[in-house]
């Protein structure tokens, strides 16, 4: 089990696991919870009367005549309530003071903050929901903004950020990675984001960051890592590849993407989430429960081929089924990048590497192989390392993974 014990969270600051903003966010999410189990209700009965040859409304999940009038007032008297008492509640939470409203979370809500956000993040953010994370750096358990990197002590001109994946949050990365890398000369810093939106979205806001991470830093940083997670390192991808499309100032101090359990050509996983969609609209009766697959997030469903760009998905029904299209984005040329895979098997074979892989992801995606060359990372094997009988969570606990982070790092120095 990962511990969130982690010496970045300032103690003299209050730390709770509820905040006055709950209420609110509850309420946005049962008034939209109300109105998707209404529509699977609606679709379910007009799927029985379709079949007697009754037309439907204005949609083919939609009824009409008394029926229809029935569950177009649901809907009307949930948005009614709903918006009233968030209005209500906007108003109360404008009377309270800033250090109330603003005090410390507790490890264990924000564990389940970053669950929320990873299965329906793009939700919440499009509903402006209290719940849904906004990405920043932290440094020592503050938020790292360009004011406050004018106040940071440490005039290292060395730098590693660490990036989570899917459904977790900065205070999962235990204290073992940071203080090995503080005690060789290294700042940790750590990335906060909502995994729940896309990745090219999480892409083009980690570059915004990174450009003000070096534009403010208080000497000239000249050696820049990004140590990525799962996810992350998709995110880190998505990010290098636009900044040098816009010839962003950061990648200049960008020397190594290292890569732990990331799938660099998707999860099967989500693959078989899709397969769900397929199944459930196989027949009339069970088409209207296609809505429950299709809350989870765009994050989620970015991870079935690996989506590092916004043409990958955009344009596209991202909840249907199609062949593997994705723009080829390879590895930036002149940064040192490093990949780590797991394996929960003792040794490698076909049927371990392609269905067990760390659990979630595959050994071959983790090393970015593939057989179409266009797609293969072309990762060199001295930059490759498989942990055996290792899950995708443990690459956030390892001795041995550090060991092999901190020999890679002094090689490239030398």
């Amino acid at each position: 089990m990962i511990s969130t014990k982690t010496p970045r969270q300032d103690k003299k600051q209050s730390v709770k696991h509820l905040r006055t903003t709950d209420a609110r966010a509850v309420v946005q999410l049962a008034t939209a919870a109300t109105h998707n189990v209404t529509r699977i209700v609606e679709g379910v009965h007009q799927s029985i009367w379709s079949t007697l040859g009754a037309p439907a409304g204005k949609t083919k999940e939609q009824t009409r005549g008394v029926t229809g009038f029935v569950f177009k007032s649901i809907h009307g008297i949930t948005q009614l309530l709903g918006t009233a008492a968030d209005q209500a509640l906007t108003r109360i939470e404008s009377l309270l003071p800033t250090d109330v409203i603003e005090a410390a979370n507790s490890p264990q809500r924000e564990a389940v903050l970053a669950a929320l956000n990873g299965v329906m993040g793009d939700r919440l953010e499009e509903s402006k929901n209290p719940f849904a994370t906004q990405m920043a750096l932290h440094y020592q358990g503050e938020i790292l903004d360009a004011h406050s990197m004018t106040k940071i002590t440490s005039h290292s001109s060395k730098v590693v950020v660490l990036i989570h994946g899917l459904c977790m949050n900065d205070l999962q990365w235990t204290t073992l990675y940071s203080d090995a890398l503080t005690a060789h000369g290294y700042t940790p810093i750590f990335l906060r984001y909502n995994t729940g939106l896309h990745i090219s979205q999480n892409g083009a806001l980690l570059s915004q960051q990174l450009e003000t991470l070096v534009q403010n830093w208080p000497v000239t940083l000249s050696d820049l890592t990004l140590l990525t997670h799962s996810l992350g390192g998709l995110v880190s991808r998505s990010a290098v590849a636009q900044a040098q499309h816009q010839n962003s100032n950061w990648t200049h101090a960008l020397k190594r993407l290292i890569f732990l359990g990331t799938p660099h050509h998707g999860a099967p996983l989500e693959r078989a989430g899709s397969w769900v969609d397929v199944v459930l609209g196989a027949t009339p009766y069970s088409a209207p429960f296609k809505k429950l697959g299709q809350l989870r997030s765009a994050g989620i469903t970015d991870l079935r081929y690996g989506f590092l760009t916004e043409q990958d998905w955009q344009g596209h029904d991202r909840f249907r089924r199609r062949p593997d299209r994705r723009t080829p984005t390879p590895l930036p040329i002149g940064v040192a990048c490093y990949a780590i895979a797991a394996s929960m098997a003792s040794k490698r074979s076909p049927l371990a590497d392609r269905l067990i892989g760390d659990g979630l992801v595959p050994l071959k995606s983790a090393l970015g192989q593939h057989d179409d060359k266009a797609l293969d990372l072309n990762i060199p094997k001295s930059h490759q390392q498989i942990l055996y009988k290792t899950n995708h969570m443990a690459l956030l606990n390892s001795p041995e993974v550090m060991q092999i982070l901190l020999q890679w790092m002094n090689t490239a120095r030398e």
